[in-house]
C-alpha cells in the first residue's frame, strides 16, 4: 500500500509539474534557468563621500525628522529612533541625480528627448557584453575603447546581439573610492559609440568612471544624448563577468522628470561562473540578522554598523 502512494504522489507531481509548466511558461524558465544563475553586483553603494564632478558637490545623509508634532509619540523636528519610536529613517540631500552607479537618459543634455520616467519597461534585462580594455589601461591610463576593441570582441565571441547592454571594462573602479574625476582616465571613443549604436544596434553603453570620454567638450556624450541614447556610469565590478554568455538586469530611481538615474546594474552569469551568488544561496527571505546593531555615526555622517 505504500508503495502504492509513494507512486500516486510522485505520478501527481509529475503531472502538477508538467501542467505548471504548461500554463506558465516563464516560470519554468526562472525555476531552470534563473534560480541556479550567479548574480553580480554591478553597483557602488553611493555614501557622502564618493568620487563627483566637483560642479555638483556632495551628498549629505541625515536622520529623519518628524516633520509635524504628533502627540506624546514625537514633537516636530525630534529625531526618529528604535527605542522610542520602533524605527528610523534616513534624510538624503542630493545635490545632483549624477551621482555614483547612474542610468544617464538622453534628457541629460537634451530637452527634447526622454527623461528618467520616461524611458520604457522594456530596459528591465538585456544580453550582457562586457569588452575588457583593462591591460591597455594598465599601459595608458586614458586609452579609450575603439573599434577595434569592439570587432576583437567579435572575432572572439561572435556579433554583439542587438538590443544589448555593453560594458567596457577597464579596472578603473577597482580603486574605488580613491579615484580622481580627472583625466586621465579610460573612456570610449566617438567612432566606437557609433559603430555600437549604428552598426550593432546596442541599447546602450557603460563604462566605470563617471564621463564618457577626455576630449573638451565630451563628444561621446554629447553624440549620445543627442541622438536619443542613454548611457551607464560608475559601473564596477566588471572583471566578475564573462565577457559573452551573461543577461544583465537593470534598475533606477524613477523620478518624474529625472535627468538621471540612481541605478543598479545586476550582472546574471551562469550557474556554473565562478563569481556571483545564486538565488538557492541567498534566497533573500528571511534577511540574515546581524550580530552588530545599524547606528548614526557622526563622524562619516552616515549610519553604519
Amino acid at each position: 500500500m505504500l508503495k502504492k502512494l509513494l507512486a500516486l504522489s510522485v505520478g501527481i507531481c509529475i503531472l502538477v509539474g508538467f501542467a505548471w509548466a504548461e500554463d506558465y511558461p516563464l516560470w519554468k524558465v526562472y525555476n531552470d534557468y534563473f534560480v541556479n544563475a550567479k548574480y553580480v553586483d554591478l553597483t557602488h553603494a553611493f555614501t557622502p563621500h564618493i568620487p563627483v564632478w566637483p560642479g555638483f558637490g556632495h551628498a549629505t545623509f541625515a536622520p529623519t525628522r518628524a516633520g509635524k508634532d504628533l502627540g506624546d509619540y514625537a514633537k516636530k523636528g525630534e529625531v526618529f529612533t528604535y527605542k522610542k519610536h520602533g524605527f528610523v529613517a534616513t534624510a538624503y540631500n542630493l545635490p545632483t541625480d549624477q551621482y555614483g552607479t547612474q542610468l544617464d537618459p538622453p534628457a541629460h543634455w537634451d530637452p527634447y528627448y526622454p527623461t528618467i520616467d520616461e524611458l520604457p519597461p522594456t530596459y528591465c534585462i538585456r544580453p550582457l557584453v562586457v569588452i575588457d580594455i583593462s591591460k591597455k589601461v594598465a599601459k595608458n591610463p586614458g586609452y579609450h575603447c575603439g573599434i577595434e576593441d569592439i570587432k576583437a570582441w567579435e572575432k572572439k565571441h561572435g556579433k554583439i546581439p542587438e538590443g544589448a547592454v555593453v560594458m567596457v571594462r577597464s579596472d578603473w573602479s577597482k580603486k574605488w573610492p580613491n579615484v580622481s574625476v580627472d583625466a586621465p582616465f579610460p573612456g570610449i571613443t566617438l567612432d566606437a559609440l557609433k559603430f555600437l549604436h549604428e552598426k550593432r544596434h546596442i541599447l546602450f553603453h557603460g563604462h566605470e568612471p563617471l564621463d564618457t570620454d577626455t576630449t573638451p567638450n565630451l563628444e561621446g556624450e554629447y553624440w549620445l544624448m543627442h541622438n536619443g541614447y542613454c548611457q551607464a556610469e560608475g559601473v564596477t565590478n566588471l572583471w566578475m563577468v564573462p565577457e559573452a554568455g551573461a543577461l544583465i538586469a537593470i534598475g533606477y530611481a524613477k523620478p518624474k522628470g529625472g535627468t538621471g538615474g540612481y541605478a543598479r546594474y545586476i550582472a546574471i552569469c551562469p550557474p556554473d561562473w565562478k563569481y556571483g551568488v545564486s538565488i538557492k544561496e541567498a534566497f533573500g527571505a528571511p534577511l540574515p540578522k546581524s550580530d552588530k546593531p545599524l547606528h548614526w555615526d557622526d563622524k562619516v555622517g552616515m549610519r553604519v554598523r
